[in-house]
């Protein structure tokens, strides 16, 4: 059962339970982009995040990647494991776009040999700076045996997640995961949809993620719409 609020962030509101080791995770139809600058709401983006979201989760625990979720309280309402999240976004690249292309003299499209594993320390206050291992430890956010077992289950599921989009018609430029430790164990935390995920159109190479708010490029919840109808088909029948 729902109780007190723990939490409110940029796109989703954690709850307590009566029990201490479950939370409640409220997907809610808020949007952010470039730091928290700029914002903004779309209809029914909550639900399609939430479902999606969901659809991932199942998917990562079959191939037995293990994550935070334990299903689905409501439609916008998923009931997770209380993590110690571990303040480091992993971002597996497969082609250059976004920030990258920025800060490197990498054209964006350019199809990389190998996936790329970038770490950014996740906090707004510092503009989520890139980091390395060795700024991990010194930071004791995490220990060398943790940040390399983060980085070969990012590669697992980017393997995972890259193959099942395309079968979707998306290539996956790039997309973003976050990890939590639970009695010591590294798990999949967060959550795993349009907003965190770069989905480019395989036949056109149009955007269907958030990058449609962020250089206002269209009707985001159309596209999130249309993303939801190819990777889950069954909340629209």
């Amino acid at each position: 059962m729902k109780k007190e609020e723990l939490y409110s962030g940029k796109a989703k509101t954690i709850y307590k339970t009566e029990d201490p080791a479950k939370l409640i995770s409220e997907f809610r139809d808020s949007l952010t982009a470039f730091d928290g600058k700029k914002k903004s709401e779309a209809k029914n983006k909550g639900y399609f995040n939430a479902q999606i979201s969901k659809k991932i989760f199942e998917m990562l625990e079959e191939e037995g990647i293990p994550t935070h979720y334990l299903g689905m309280e409501s439609d916008t309402e998923m009931l997770v494991r209380a993590v110690e999240i571990i303040p480091i976004e992993v971002i597996p690249r497969n082609i250059a776009a976004g920030s990258i292309t920025r800060k490197y003299p990498i054209k964006e499209g350019t199809v990389f040999k190998k996936p790329v594993i970038v770490l950014d320390y996740k906090s707004d206050e510092y503009g989520d700076p890139m980091m390395n291992e060795d700024i991990a430890v010194a930071m004791e956010i995490a220990t060398y045996e943790e940040i390399e077992q983060i980085r070969s289950m990012a590669l697992k599921i980017n393997g995972i997640l890259k193959k099942y989009f395309e079968d979707k018609e998306f290539l996956l430029p790039d997309f973003k995961l976050e990890f939590g430790r639970v009695d010591g164990k590294i798990v999949v935390a967060d959550e795993i949809s349009c907003d965190t995920c770069r989905f480019w159109d395989k036949s056109t190479g149009e955007s269907m993620d958030k990058d449609i708010f962020r250089f206002d490029k269209g009707d985001l919840s159309k596209t999130y719409e249309e993303v939801a109808k190819r990777i889950v088909p069954e909340i629209f029948e």
